[in-house]
């Protein structure tokens, strides 16, 4: 059974270019309940962290340090089929490849500033939310 929350980032790029307000506005029209949300910035270890799967990858450290160049937005997500309804909104990876309409089409600027940061499954949903929310910030 799919679960009900999935996690999100607003990235650097986007939230520097105005973009957290019409983000957030797509995230609440696609049925989206925003249970936590935060404006913070990463530091390089943080960001490191929070990526470490890719630890390794050609991507790896450009990633670490475009994570930790601005401010972005954390955010807990609930909806039925949370994860897959949320990917499917934000559209492919690369911006080249997402459909009309996305967030990712709308938004991004490059693959690797691709607007936003949404969990694959939702173990990871879990674990990336347990990474900037304690269980006393989410309602």
């Amino acid at each position: 059974m799919a679960g009900k929350l999935t996690f999100t980032m607003i990235k650097p790029t986007a939230f520097k270019n105005n973009y957290a307000g019409p983000i957030l506005k797509m995230i609440n029209e696609a049925g989206f309940v925003i249970k936590a949300m935060k404006l913070t910035q990463l530091t390089p270890s943080q960001a490191g962290a929070f990526y470490a799967v890719h630890k390794g990858k050609p991507f790896y450290e450009s990633l670490v340090e475009f994570m930790s160049s601005g401010p972005i937005i954390a955010a807990v997500l609930e909806k039925e089929n949370a994860v897959e309804d949320y990917r499917a909104l934000i559209g492919a990876t690369n911006p080249e490849n997402a459909e009309e309409g996305t967030i990712r089409k709308l938004y991004a600027t490059s693959l690797q500033q691709n607007a936003v940061h949404g969990s694959d499954s939702d173990e990871n949903a879990a674990i990336e939310s347990d990474f900037f929310f304690s269980k006393t910030e989410r309602y």
